[in-house]
């Protein structure tokens, strides 16, 4: 049996609905951090106008394959091996990158890395989506969030919930401007950035 998520089952939909506009006019997408295969599928099928290249650590990938294998639709590629820290990354160019529920595990110089390696693959024009929770201004949106936090730091002190501001300017930095930030169920929030067109 592929592993499963119940908060990747909990939250495809209403990610779904955001990403059928984010990446509207988007045709080839990168996931990084693919996990247990589940987005991948139903992004699939949800955008069947979309190639959906899965990404993650090479221990996970089983795990991804036999999920496919099983009920992936034929727009979703197989998942390719791909640590954000080593550069240059295992992909062409896209127009689309996604990723969920990773930032906040990451230490923070592998945030860094993720955001130099979507610089490197993401078009002029693409768009990038990053869907998880995040502080502003320093502080945590609800209770519930800074006490998630503190379970992350106890179980890893490089991991927590990053600022919004210091994601931004990461994004900021690889030419990437934001145009939404969509507030989610679970307290999550779905950041969309563009990159400028070619001129």
């Amino acid at each position: 049996m592929p592993p499963f998520s119940q908060a990747a089952e909990n939250n495809k939909e209403p990610i779904a609905r955001v990403l059928a506009e984010a990446f509207r006019d988007v045709r080839h997408v990168l996931e990084i951090g693919s996990g247990t295969g589940q987005h991948a599928v139903h992004f699939g099928r949800a955008l069947p106008h979309l190639i959906w290249q899965p990404s993650d650590l090479a221990g996970n990938l089983d795990g991804i394959r036999a999920r496919l294998a099983s009920e992936g639709p034929a727009n979703v590629r197989p998942p390719v091996a791909l640590d954000v820290g080593l550069l240059p990354w295992p992909v062409d160019s896209v127009d689309g990158v996604f990723s969920a529920n990773a930032v906040h595990i990451m230490a923070w110089p592998r945030v860094e890395d993720l955001f130099f390696g979507v610089g490197d693959v993401l078009a002029p024009g693409g768009t990038l989506c990053l869907y998880g929770p995040f502080r502003y201004k320093g502080a945590f949106t609800t209770a519930s969030n800074a006490a998630f936090d503190a379970w992350l730091k106890r179980q890893d002190p490089a991991s927590g919930i990053r600022d919004f501001e210091a994601v931004d300017t990461l994004a900021a930095a690889q030419g990437l401007r934001l145009v939404a930030d969509h507030a989610m169920p679970a307290n999550n929030q779905l950041l969309v950035w563009r990159r400028e067109a070619a001129a």
